[in-house]
């Protein structure tokens, strides 16, 4: 097949983003796709219409083209009007499906996956409502709650009707605050004091202008991919630091991860099935990853839902394909066969 890897933009998580589309693009070659991996907000400098989709292409190359833009992007942002970089739309369209390496804002969150509906470009991952939906925290949560799986208490508050006594909110010390539709941890704090508090919000507000206050859960951290509606082993996460923050997310030795996760089979299938339940009370399709804590008492609690999560070759998802027997090209290559499914549905002619 001709795919585009899209990966970079402009979001917080453009670095891991690059990280992810580079092993996708290399795994999919591996299976003898002619993959091309392209910044979606950069684009491409030597497109060659005539073969766009080269035999000859070196994986690497195209990182470090993407990688040489990492300190410009926000001067870029304010002289540009489309988000869609050189080539970008014109590549995608003659691409037999696009993967989808993107995280965070401008990719993650519905935006690009809407452009595509309308273009009739084909990509992997959900479609443009549940993307919304699943980026924002305070959507997740309420949708969670209407459809029985267990999370967090919290609320989501707007900057200008920031509240800062908790006990207004029905809440007490400590918290978590962290930005209403941020990703990789960025923006996320652990309050144990109001002075903490107060600060957590001052930092979460530079994001953006809504964060969400979370009852804090102790205990276990666990993640559970979905494809195709069926969950995947749960993984369970030992960040070395207080909490699974950027650092541990991304730092080599940071975190203990452990697939599948040393949980009693009844907690496994509850874990499961509370994985499968958000990702459909969310209307989502093709893959996600849900993350959970678990107390000590064995309270299960569901923290969000990743509709395009870390995909390098060492992500979670990949880790708990290795335990069903799948390597990390068959992965990329069934999240394709996955997401394809939609598009057949798609033609199939009305009753």
């Amino acid at each position: 097949m001709n795919i585009v890897v899209l990966a970079g933009g402009t979001s917080t998580e453009r670095v891991v983003s690059i990280s992810s589309g580079t092993g996708i693009c290399k795994a999919l070659r591996q299976k003898g796709h002619h993959a091309v991996l392209i910044d979606i907000f950069c684009g491409i400098a030597d497109y060659d219409s005539a073969e766009p989709f080269p035999a000859a292409y070196s994986v690497e190359e195209a990182a470090a083209y993407m990688s040489s833009f990492n300190e410009q992007i926000d001067e870029m942002k304010k002289t540009r009007r489309s988000f869609f970089g050189p080539h970008v739309l014109e590549l995608c369209e003659k691409a037999d499906i696009v993967f989808l390496g993107l995280h965070g804002a401008n990719g993650e969150d519905g935006r690009v996956q809407a452009a595509f509906d309308l273009m009739g470009i084909r990509y992997t991952g959900t479609g443009y409502l549940s993307s919304a939906m699943a980026m924002d925290k305070g959507v997740t949560k309420q949708m969670f709650r209407m459809h029985k799986v267990p999370t967090p208490g919290g609320v989501a508050m707007v900057k200008n009707e920031c509240e800062k006594n908790l006990d207004k909110l029905g809440m007490h010390f400590p918290v978590v605050v962290k930005t209403c539709c941020g990703g990789s941890s960025v923006g996320v704090y652990i309050a144990k004091n109001q002075q903490e508090y107060e600060e957590a919000l001052q930092n979460a507000y530079s994001y953006e202008d809504e964060v969400v206050i979370e009852e804090y859960i102790k205990g276990r951290e666990f993640s559970v991919a979905v494809v195709d509606g069926k969950a995947y082993p749960v993984i369970e996460i030992q960040p070395l630091s207080e909490f699974y923050d950027y650092v541990s997310k991304y730092k080599a030795g940071a975190t203990i991860e452990t697939c599948p996760a040393d949980l009693s089979p009844e907690l496994t299938r509850k874990m499961q099935d509370y994985a499968e339940a958000g990702y459909k009370a969310l209307g989502m399709e093709g893959y996600a990853r849900l993350d959970f804590m678990m107390r000590e008492d064995g309270a299960i609690f569901c923290l969000e839902a990743n509709t395009l999560p870390g995909m390098t070759p060492t992500s979670l998802i990949p880790q708990e394909a290795a335990v069903l027997g799948m390597d990390y090209p068959t992965l990329c290559d069934e999240l394709i066969r996955i997401s394809l499914k939609k598009y057949d549905r798609s033609s199939e002619p009305k009753s």
